[in-house]
């Protein structure tokens, strides 16, 4: 059963016509399909979504990043690599199942393939604790990636989050540590890093993650640092106004590309990503290896100081400063106190002054 956003009403009547003109039993019986109907209900359908499509406002985005049919990471995992093999545990705590993890072959080559799951049903959402990781699941994603970097073998993120777990067990086992070491690791890293947000990348369970080389939207996603309904529910305390903070938020890929905050935005069907998942795959499956590619000209040095410099450069010209062209050699400058501290004379100066108001205090008492 496919399901409908509240702005594809006209898309889900023409398209129910389109399945009763398909079906040669009906009320008045046996009747021959009407193939002169249908593919004009079609053209009128393709229209339709076109033109929705190409207006989407920030929220009705945000919608779609969200919506139930959309394909997830297990799918794409399953469909874009071969010889998946599945790797569980943190070795501290436990297995997480809101991100699978495992090496896989892509075109022959070796990959570490990370994918952050919310599931397809009521029971895998469930399980898979919708998409929301815990430390474990970050803890894990560290201690393969780095197993990745020890046998130079890069990595491919699927994110798609409405941020990281905040229960109070997720607490409790250092959330907020286990994120920062992820990022940490991330930026670490000698080997290509891609990351692929397909869904919803939301705050620090998705930047945990994403912290690469190549930061990679699909067309109707989302990457914000909170979702638009707590935005507003802190701004105007009212989660009503959703659609303004959507707007300010700067949340969707076309918005996020002009602010450099990512790096290229992969082309989606006409209506979404699951409207037409083989051409999602070919899409996607184009991205992957051109980037993969570009990389294997470049040294562990360069990957990572292009990389360090990618995020240093996110926001420069918006008011730091003015030209950002090699950030690589950015030093943190000593100031003269430090100076000062490091000459012997003003050291042995200082001492003797000590020593003096030392005797001083012992004569008064």
């Amino acid at each position: 059963m496919k399901n409908y956003l509240n702005f594809e009403a006209q898309i889900k009547d023409l398209e129910g016509e389109i399945d009763k003109l398909r079906d040669p039993y009906n009320q008045n019986g046996i009747t021959e399909v009407d193939t002169k109907k249908i593919t004009e209900t079609q053209n009128q359908i393709d229209e339709k979504l076109k033109k929705i499509y190409s207006n989407l406002d920030p929220w009705q985005t945000t919608m779609v990043a969200r919506h139930e049919d959309r394909p997830k990471s297990k799918y794409f995992i399953e469909n874009l690599f071969e010889d998946f093999i599945p790797l569980s545990g943190d070795r501290f705590y436990g297995e997480d199942k809101s991100v699978i993890t495992g090496f896989a072959k892509f075109n022959n080559q070796s990959i570490l393939v990370i994918g952050q799951e919310k599931g397809e049903n009521l029971e895998s959402r469930i399980e898979r604790n919708f998409g929301m990781m815990r430390p474990e699941g970050y803890r894990k994603t560290i201690r393969l990636m780095e197993l990745a970097n020890k046998f130079n073998i890069p990595i491919v993120s699927f994110i798609d989050t409405p941020g990281a777990y905040p229960g109070v067990g997720a607490e409790e086992r250092g959330q907020a540590e286990a994120i920062a070491k992820s990022i940490e690791c991330c930026m670490k890293l000698k080997v290509p890093t891609l990351s692929i947000i397909i869904g919803e990348g939301g705050s620090g369970g998705a930047i945990a993650l994403a912290s690469s080389n190549k930061v990679i939207m699909l067309e109707n996603a989302i990457y914000s640092v909170i979702s638009p309904e707590g935005c507003a529910t802190i701004l105007w305390r009212d989660p009503k106004k959703m659609l303004d903070a959507a707007k300010a938020m700067k949340l969707s890929a076309k918005d996020l590309l002009e602010l450099k905050v990512i790096d290229e935005i992969i082309s989606e069907p006409l209506g979404g990503a699951h409207r037409d998942r083989d051409q999602m795959l070919d899409n996607l499956r184009d991205s992957i290896s051109k980037n993969l590619d570009y990389f294997k000209e470049l040294s562990s040095e360069e990957i990572m100081n292009e990389r360090k410099n990618k995020f240093l450069k996110i926001g420069r010209n918006k008011g730091f400063i003015s030209n950002s062209e090699d950030l690589s050699t950015l030093t943190i400058k000593n100031n003269n106190f430090e100076k000062i501290l490091k000459s012997k004379k003003v050291l042995i100066g200082s001492t003797i002054t000590v020593l003096f108001l030392l005797l001083v205090a012992f004569s008064l008492f």
